[in-house]
């Protein structure tokens, strides 16, 4: 296997259009210009974005706004539960101080009356 950062991005685009040929399969491409199947997919990936000088395809802008929109459905997700987690602490405190307020009132009304 080659160094990191060797290769060209006009090398990447004829590796890939020779995949999206169907001259070769994967694994022939791979052995023959000394690179993992895993980069030859990435290649593949990147070049349907337009990485390499070429046109971005249609269905690599749709997956791309897909992995963009689902990156902020995650985050909002969290922003809710924070939120969520947040309002509960917040009424479960209110609860409390109401509860040992009336505590307070109903203990110094005895003490009152038990003085008169």
């Amino acid at each position: 296997m080659r160094k990191q950062g060797t290769f060209t991005a006009e090398f990447k685009r004829r590796v890939v259009e020779e995949l999206l040929s169907g001259v070769s399969r994967p694994a022939q491409i791979c052995r023959r210009h000394n690179i993992s199947s895993s980069l030859l997919y990435r290649w593949k990936k990147q070049y349907g974005w337009g990485r390499f000088g070429n046109e971005p395809t249609e269905v690599a802008a749709m997956q791309e706004r897909i992995e963009q929109l689902e990156r902020l459905v995650g985050k909002l997700a969290l922003e809710n539960e924070f939120l969520k987690r947040a309002l509960q602490n917040a009424i479960g405190k209110a609860d409390r101080r109401e509860s040992s307020l009336s505590a307070t009132k109903l203990s110094s009304g005895a003490f009152e009356e038990g003085v008169n």
